[in-house]
């Protein structure tokens, strides 16, 4: 088989249910994450996140909105097939935030959290691969 056949097959059943599933799992724990530190009072965040009741409450909103951001952006333009390469670039955002946060929750002495972040990391990694090189989502044509 040629180099050029093995580039040019198309991505397995399998490979495209777990990229879906994964973007699915990442739009839910960045956006709710995201919503809840934009929405929640500070004392009732701080209850759930110490963290949160330690820094301004414009920086906790900010990471919410960072979150959001990365949540929607994993899977609304794949859904809509409008620039998906933003997908692309959502998931890798979101890896470079589970990086920073595993940084930030280390430096805090909350090393216990971090294997959410790890999850997020590889969830996130899977997609920037797959997306980006695997099974590309073909932007829709006007």
């Amino acid at each position: 088989m040629s180099a050029t056949a093995i580039e040019t097959t198309p991505p397995g059943r399998a490979l495209r249910i777990g990229l879906w599933a994964a973007q699915a799992l990442i739009f839910l724990a960045f956006a709710s994450a995201g919503l809840v530190k934009l929405l929640a009072p500070i004392p009732q965040l701080a209850a759930m996140m110490p963290w949160a009741g330690q820094y301004s409450e414009a920086f906790v909103r900010a990471v919410g909105l960072v979150d959001l951001a990365g949540g929607i952006g994993i899977l609304l333009p794949a859904l809509t097939r409008i620039l998906p390469r933003l997908t692309v670039l959502a998931a890798l955002g979101c890896g470079v935030l589970q990086v920073f946060a595993m940084v930030f929750h280390i430096s805090r002495g909350e090393a216990e959290v971090t294997p959410v972040n790890l999850l997020l990391l590889a969830l996130a990694l899977f997609v920037f691969w797959g997306r980006g090189r695997k099974a590309p989502i073909v932007p829709r044509q006007f």
